[in-house]
């Protein structure tokens, strides 16, 4: 899988290269210490990751993101050390995957890229499927529009799906769709339940709420709760 850091600080570019290869050896790692640089790699290889620090020289780290999002199909993860919602609300808009905050601790920042550890294992048709799940997931997702984006047969995409990460599609689409809202949840505390429903592509607030309950065992209020007075 190929990984892209971007950081302005030449050490904080180091330190998540060695932090993010002594768990995931296998991953190749491209560093860019600003957004031209950045985008110069995005074009010559398949970046499936992308973190991204906010205070780069000339375009900053969101602008940066909503380049690379609207031109190519990448997961983002910016990586700073301002905790302001204003770009936790611009970084939800452009399909931010998640937050690291400096300084990165190691655990951290393994919470986040675990979800990444599988994909090295699977094959490229899946891999497109993934990214694309990833990236669209708030908005109307089918099993025939993945195939269709990936120029595969529906029905082949849904065995490959299957045999490889062990559910099917709408089973993983659903499961993602309610990760995601478990953070937003906690991490906006200002977006009300509807809001996070609607951007993690959910059609109804009454039927998120009965398969948040179903997979955690509360309603979505009562885990914000919970969460956050731990």
């Amino acid at each position: 899988m190929n990984v892209l850091l971007v950081d302005d600080e030449l050490l904080e570019l180091e330190q998540l290269e060695y932090l993010i290869q002594k768990r995931f050896p296998t991953w190749s790692i491209f560093k860019a210490q600003d957004a031209s640089k950045a985008i110069q790699i995005v074009k010559q290889h398949d970046i499936f990751l992308a973190l991204l620090d906010i205070q780069l020289p000339g375009k900053t780290g969101l602008e940066l993101a909503k380049e690379l999002t609207d031109s190519y199909t990448m997961d983002i993860i910016i990586v700073t050390a301002f905790q302001n919602f204003e770009y936790a609300k611009t970084s939800i808009r452009i399909g931010v995957i998640d937050y690291v905050t400096k300084p990165v601790i190691e655990e951290e920042l393994m919470a986040v890229l675990i979800r990444y550890e599988r994909l090295g294992r699977y094959s490229d048709q899946v891999m497109n499927a993934l990214h694309i799940i990833h990236h669209e997931y708030s908005e109307k997702l089918t099993l025939n529009y993945l195939a269709s984006k990936i120029h595969i047969n529906p029905a082949y995409l849904s065995r490959k799906f299957q045999e490889e990460v062990g559910m099917g599609f709408s089973e993983y689409l659903n499961d993602y769709r309610l990760k995601e809202a478990q953070k937003m949840l906690i991490d906006y505390p200002d977006l009300n339940i509807c809001t996070i429903s609607e951007r993690c592509g959910f059609n109804s607030q009454h039927y998120f709420s009965q398969i948040f309950r179903k997979m955690t065992g509360q309603s979505p209020r009562d885990y914000r709760i919970k969460e956050t007075h731990r």
